[in-house]
């Protein structure tokens, strides 16, 4: 029987930026599909401040794949061991450390090292992982030292709101609209293409042009994940408006005594060298913070209200 080999890498980038901010960035995953570009979405399953167990769904060379994780957080030491508990084929074990080192006031040293082995020990599939592992790596630091760099602004920057509405209809029929994305150019008259691939049962990649209120079109694409039996939704763009360096949502479906009450929830990482090129000369943080808002919640609104009339309509025929 063959022994699998270890593989080992190891990177590193400067930070301006205090290193209890960097921890802090890297310790929080619920956080990351809005700071690290191929994290889609975390479903944190356990957490007691040094534990942390989560599911997390990425974006890789085209296609969503998805993992249990376990860390251990040492916020003493800013030190976080990781380890896949479910890796996705074809790696039979991947786990690593991230390390966060001051070096002076308001400077420090971000550090990943990973570990892994590969089924078989074939060269081609040694040979993807490390590049998949090494392209990954030096983005995700990329993007963390980005963000970290601003956390004197990420208040401003970051922004979460919700739309709502209340349907008397069954919670299946609103969460199947939801869902059949690829059907509504047929059902809102302000999408006028989708296309979606169903990598897997729940997991989306899909493409929509949606009619603005200037009558200019804009094209979403995004992966979605989708949770039937809870009756919820995540998702997050990945092409991204100039506005925003990411944006990220849920749609969830909640039943209560009632009747049902439907949420769109939208965080958005604003993207501040875009705001003049989109809103023009002069425009300011609090303009691209108000006209993400509006632009957005328009559409959640919409779609919202007609999965209500596509809910209630089907009870009064029945």
């Amino acid at each position: 029987m063959a022994v699998e080999r270890v593989h080992r890498a190891q990177y590193a980038v400067d930070v301006a930026a205090p290193a209890g901010v960097v921890y802090g960035l890297i310790a929080d995953t619920t956080q990351w599909p809005l700071f690290v570009p191929a994290s889609i979405h975390v479903e944190r399953l356990d957490f007691d401040g040094s534990q942390d167990r989560f599911h997390m769904w990425v974006l890789a060379n085209g296609t969503v794949r998805s993992w249990l994780s376990h860390r251990t957080l040492d916020a003493a030491r800013r030190r976080i061991e990781f380890r896949q508990e479910t890796p996705a084929e074809p790696v039979s074990s991947m786990g690593g450390s991230w390390t966060v080192e001051p070096l002076g006031t308001g400077r420090c040293r971000l550090r990943l090292e990973h570990d892994f082995t590969v089924a078989r020990n074939r060269p081609s599939d040694v040979a993807w992982v490390q590049r998949a592992t090494d392209t990954n790596s030096r983005t995700e630091l990329e993007r963390l030292r980005e963000t970290a760099e601003r956390w004197n602004r990420l208040d401003d920057l970051l922004l979460t709101f919700e739309d709502s509405v209340r349907i008397h209809g069954p919670a299946e029929l609103v969460y199947d609209f939801l869902y059949r994305i690829a059907d509504w150019p047929h059902l809102m008259p302000h999408v006028t293409r989708a296309d979606v691939t169903e990598l897997r049962p729940g997991v989306q990649l899909t493409g929509v042009d949606i009619l603005s209120a200037d009558g200019a079109t804009h094209t979403a694409e995004a992966v979605r994940v989708c949770f039937p039996h809870s009756g919820r939704i995540l998702w997050k763009h990945t092409l991204p408006s100039p506005l925003a360096d990411a944006h990220t949502g849920e749609w969830s479906v909640i039943p209560d005594e009632r009747g049902i009450q439907v949420i769109a929830r939208h965080s958005v990482l604003l993207r501040e060298a875009g705001i003049e090129e989109v809103l023009g000369a002069g425009a300011d943080l609090a303009r691209a913070r108000a006209h993400v808002r509006e632009t957005a919640g328009r559409f959640s609104l919409a779609t919202l209200e007609l999965a209500g009339q596509h809910a209630e309509t089907a009870v009064r025929t029945l």
